[in-house]
Parts: structure tokens; C-alpha cells; sequence
């Protein structure tokens, strides 16, 4: 081969290199967009009860798909926290609330508990069935990777997908009272 020639085979190692990176992206998109209703599930706290998406009704929903066993996950921590803190008590222009919803992407309850608490995530609002990605919760939301956040308004209509803690942010001090 003279020097600088391609051959046909790396051509098509190429292309199939930017197709399959291409598929992947587009495979881990959330399966909901802004301007799309939430859809609305049950789930269970780590004492047993049922908690419903529902039941957050005219609220601020901050939905965040987790997992004790995700490094990216427990990196997010401290700005979660912050974020609740932040916002905790607050009314807001059309909602009474700011909550955090977590779905825990789990094996282990007892993990899962752990990490709650060595984390610090003191709001009330944690639901796992305990399933990992086989979670009822997260098949219905088309969670494919952790963390995955939705940002639903008090109508429940997802305002976000996938949003930074910067979007999140700026979003409710435009709509804090």
C-alpha cells in the first residue's frame, strides 16, 4: 500500500464505529421529553407504603433515578441535598411545593437504606421495587443509565429531561414566590 492510502476495511471500521456510537447514544436517550405528561406509577418506600407520582399533584417534582451501587450517582448527592434545602419550604408561582422523588435502581434494600442515610437524603420521598433496571418504575420511564432526572411541573408534565442542577435550579427561582 503506498503511504497515506486507505484501505476499504478501515473505511468500514469507521463508519461502523460512528454508527454503533450513534445507536448508543440514541438507545440511552429518556424516553420522555418536555411538554409530555409524566406517567404516573406506584411504587414503595423502604417502610412498605405506596407512594404515587400522583400524589404529587400540584407540586414541584424533581423525579431522580438512582442506585447506592453508581458512583455518578453518589457524586450527585451533595447537590441533590443542596438543591432540597434550597427550595425545601418554599410556594412557588402554581404549586405549593418543591419535592425530590428518588426511584432506586436497587438489588438490595439494605444498600439502598445505607446510602439514603450515608447520604444524607433527608427527604421523605424514596420508592425501589428492588429490581435494578427490571424496576417497574424505571421501564415505564425508559431508564437505561443512572442517574436519569425528570422535572415535572405541578400538572405533571415533564418541563425536563436529563436537566443540569444548573436548569433545575434556575427554573424554580423563576417560579419561587
Amino acid at each position: 500500500m503506498a503511504p497515506g492510502f486507505i484501505s476499504k476495511s478501515s473505511i468500514s471500521i469507521v463508519i461502523l464505529a460512528i454508527l454503533f456510537a450513534a445507536g448508543w447514544y440514541i438507545y440511552k436517550l429518556p424516553k420522555f421529553d418536555d411538554g409530555e405528561m409524566a406517567p404516573d406509577f406506584v411504587s414503595y418506600t423502604p417502610d412498605g407504603d405506596s407512594l404515587r407520582l400522583s400524589d404529587f399533584n400540584g407540586k414541584l417534582v424533581l423525579l431522580d433515578f438512582w442506585g447506592s451501587w453508581c458512583p455518578p450517582c453518589r457524586v450527585e448527592s451533595p447537590s441533590l441535598v443542596r438543591l432540597y434545602d434550597k427550595y425545601r419550604g418554599k410556594t412557588f408561582k402554581n404549586a405549593s411545593s418543591f419535592e425530590i422523588l428518588s426511584v432506586g435502581i436497587e438489588t438490595s434494600k439494605a444498600a439502598w437504606t445505607k446510602a439514603i442515610n450515608a447520604d444524607n437524603l433527608h427527604w421523605p420521598h424514596h420508592v425501589s421495587s428492588i429490581k435494578r433496571l427490571r424496576d417497574p418504575v424505571a421501564k415505564l420511564y425508559g431508564v437505561k443509565e443512572i442517574p436519569t432526572k425528570y422535572l415535572v411541573n405541578e400538572k405533571g408534565m415533564i418541563v425536563a429531561a436529563n436537566p443540569t442542577f444548573e436548569e433545575i435550579d434556575q427554573w424554580l427561582a423563576d417560579r419561587v414566590k
